[in-house]
């Protein structure tokens, strides 16, 4: 296929529940690799499937001349599964196998195609992917979340569609697969779309589209312009806002006016009448002809009110959509500097790092990434930290207030809602605070007053983060790990900014260089078969970060 291409012609999607996720979108995506983007629940997802052809449109039509390969945001994997099933191959290879037993069958032939060397280059993908030690039989089940989407991304290369569609690929990679897919995507010679919060990967994209309940808006160039783009119109939509709000402030100061003068002109009008000693039927008609008079106006000021109430809600609308979330630091700025942790000779009881002792003191205020490979010990380290695991070895002591969100939520009950959760963790706190934090970030009470359980990652991950932070006893120490896969682009830069305003100590694992950048760290702790180093921030580990 010359110029791969897809199309949306009038295409609209409405849920279960009859809510419309967007309107009727008209767009094309060609050759240029595009990344979409928008916040969560807006429907990112179900575009894309719509696009691959995994979900039909309640309304309009999607054109797609070539073949299109979908990757979902969770790779699924179903008991019995395998390497192959997982990579999209086992049908292939299978009719292989039967061709090479003797099988005559044309259905056989016709599924492998001119795919005769696909076990040879299912073998090389795997190389590459850094999955030497899987085959084709490995049972799925075995693979970690990493090492499946890994797989996936092998079986993706190896379709040689005219169209990918990767929806979140970079959630479950660590910093060195993260580079390899990018690297693999710039090489990638036909259509391409990635929906994505990684601000890297987004960077690398020729053309940046967004989705929001108004439709779709296309940006070009890559991530850099798209939020240069987006902070103008956040600016400028709250400036119409302030206008709007200001022009109805002086329209109705103007209407009151106007409406006090027509009291008086009337008022004058009658004494003056009374005065005269006017016979009763032409005061009537003038009192007549004065309350139509003032009927008319009152209308006429009822439409100018709409108009300007119209006007601001519009403009409400607009920044509406901009509105950051805000994540409150619950500590003070001034927080008096003590030692937080203290680790000596520690060893943690399994994986990789096990076999390396980590000596380690930190204090409030020390800020340190926790970096390393997918297994390395990052996890196990904040959970020793934590007090979920208890150490293989040496000593291990925290002295302040510490929490922990690990990347499950596991301190959150799922059969419990989000402010039960809250008051539960903050018993003297009024409700009503609790509300107004919530929906600061971001979770309304619709959705705060539901099991914790049936929320979107995002939500959970918020949540979390309300029920930690706004504890009777908020902690001086804070332990995340990958705290940004859940989040959309918007939440995710407000949780920037509320731990680089964090005065506890903080120790986070991610895998997001962008993120962790934004921090305002000090410090790096990294893991990998040699040890733990404790380095600057900006020590450079190259592809092994």
């Amino acid at each position: 296929m010359t110029h791969p291409s897809l199309s949306l012609e009038g295409v609209s999607h409405v849920l279960p529940d009859g809510r419309r996720l967007f309107p009727a979108l008209d767009a094309q995506f060609d050759s240029t690799p595009t990344g979409l983007v928008g916040r969560n629940g807006v429907g990112k997802s179900v575009l894309a499937r719509i696009l691959a052809g995994e979900l039909e449109p309640s309304c309009g039509r999607c054109r797609r001349p070539g073949r299109v390969h979908y990757l979902p945001q969770q790779v699924a994997c179903a008991p019995g599964d395998s390497v192959a099933t997982l990579a999209g191959v086992a049908g292939t290879l299978a009719a292989l196998e039967r061709i090479e037993a003797g099988s005559c069958d044309v259905a056989d032939f016709e599924r492998v195609g001119e795919d005769w060397d696909l076990a040879a280059r299912l073998a090389a993908e795997l190389q590459r992917q850094g999955l030497g030690g899987l085959d084709a039989s490995t049972p799925a089940a075995r693979l970690s979340g990493g090492e499946a989407m890994r797989v996936a991304l092998a079986g993706a290369w190896l379709a040689q569609a005219d169209f990918l569609i990767l929806d979140e690929p970079s959630n479950h990679l660590d910093r060195a697969h993260r580079l390899r897919l990018i690297e693999q995507l710039g090489q990638w010679p036909r259509g391409l779309l990635v929906v994505s919060h990684d601000r890297e990967l987004l960077q690398t994209m020729g053309r940046i589209v967004e989705l929001s309940p108004a439709g779709l808006r296309d940006y070009g160039g890559g991530y850099a312009f798209y939020a240069q783009c987006r902070a103008q119109e956040r600016q400028a939509a709250q400036q119409r806002l302030q206008q709007r709000r200001l022009e109805r402030q002086r329209g109705e100061r103007a209407l009151q006016e106007q409406h006090e003068r027509m009291q008086r002109r009337s008022a004058r009008g009658n004494r003056e009448a009374r005065d005269a000693n006017q016979a009763k039927i032409l005061l009537d008609r003038q009192k007549d002809r004065s309350q139509a008079s003032a009927g008319r106006l009152r209308q006429l000021q009822a439409a100018e009110c709409e108009q300007l109430d119209a006007n601001v809600r519009e403009a409400v609308r607009e920044a509406g959509q901009e509105q950051d979330i805000a994540v409150l630091a619950p500590l003070p700025a001034d927080l008096h500097r003590r030692t937080a942790a203290t680790l000596e000779g520690m060893r943690l009881p399994f994986g990789p790092a096990h076999a390396h002792a980590l000596d380690l003191v930190v204090t409030t205020g020390q800020r340190v990434a926790l970096t390393g490979g997918n297994g390395a010990g990052k996890s196990s380290l904040l959970r020793v930290l934590s007090g979920q695991l208890a150490p293989a070895a040496g000593i291990c002591r925290t002295h302040v207030a510490t929490a922990c969100l690990d990347q499950r939520l596991d301190l959150l009950d799922p059969d419990r809602s989000v402010l039960e959760q809250m008051q539960a963790a903050n018993p003297a706190a009024a409700q009503s605070l609790l509300r107004t934090r919530l929906a600061l970030l971001g979770l309304d009470a619709a959705r705060i007053g539901v099991a914790s359980g049936l929320l979107s990652g995002g939500e959970r991950l918020k949540a979390a983060l309300a029920c930690v932070l706004h504890a009777r006893h908020p902690p001086e120490l804070l332990l995340l790990d990958e705290p940004g896969n859940h989040l959309d682009l918007p939440s995710l830069q407000a949780l920037e900014q509320m731990l680089a305003a964090y005065p506890g100590a903080l120790l986070v694992a991610s895998h997001d260089e962008v993120f962790l950048d934004r921090l305002g760290l000090q410090l790096r702790l990294h893991v990998d078969g040699d040890g733990w180093q404790l380095l600057p921030w900006r020590a450079d580990l190259g592809a092994g970060r």
